[in-house]
């Protein structure tokens, strides 16, 4: 279970306003993040991770605090050893996909099934600059779930494929998940993109300061 409680200050079109939620999310759930444009969801998923902090609040997974603002709790990000796919990748220039992947993890034999799940294996000594868009949101996606994180930060994970290959790869990340027993948010500006795949549904609006 991951219980938040938080107020973060957003400067969103130039016009300050608040991100404020308050959610239960049981373990295991599969989560969609939607909301208009600038209303904190990006912000959100950066709060869970520890990557920033908000002026006040809480957050607690199962039986650890890992923010608290009132007593001075703030786990680091490497504490907190979620997996995050960034919408702009963050992946390494100089790392081969294979490389990225070995990083994060030194079970070989998960590290092959990563590659085949992805489609990549022909493309293990490549690094992200000879990569399409499409094959390099779905590296992203392997290194986040290489760690085998029990919650996973998703960012708009699915934008850069064609169909068929999303179709394809959702299917397959549904089965490690439910194996895994990952808490999975996705944070999506369509509000219709993989209609079907989620437990329950957040929706954000920013309010004024």
């Amino acid at each position: 279970m991951i219980s938040i409680d938080i107020e973060k200050s957003l400067n969103s079109h130039n016009n300050l306003s608040v991100l404020k939620i308050a959610q239960e999310i049981p373990a295991g759930s599969i989560t969609k993040i939607y909301g208009p444009s600038g209303a904190g969801k990006t912000t959100l998923l950066k709060v869970i991770a520890g990557l920033t902090k908000p002026e006040k609040g809480k957050i607690r997974v199962n039986d650890t605090s890992w923010l608290d603002t009132e007593n001075g709790i703030s786990l680091s990000p490497q504490e907190r050893k979620v997996g995050f796919v960034f919408q702009q990748y963050a992946l390494f220039p100089n790392m081969t996909v294979l490389q990225h992947l070995r990083y994060a993890t030194n079970d070989e034999t998960w590290t092959k099934q990563l590659l085949t799940i992805g489609k990549l294996e022909a493309f293990a000594d490549q690094k992200p600059a000879y990569l399409s868009g499409g094959q390099q949101q779905r590296l992203a996606i392997l290194r986040a779930m290489a760690t085998k994180p029990q919650i996973l930060l998703m960012d708009e994970p699915f934008s850069a494929l064609d169909p068929d290959i999303k179709t394809e790869l959702v299917r397959n990340l549904l089965l490690l998940w439910k194996e895994q027993g990952t808490t999975v948010l996705i944070v999506s500006h369509n509000a219709q993109e993989l209609e079907g795949i989620f437990q329950r549904e957040i929706y954000i609006a920013a309010r004024r300061s």
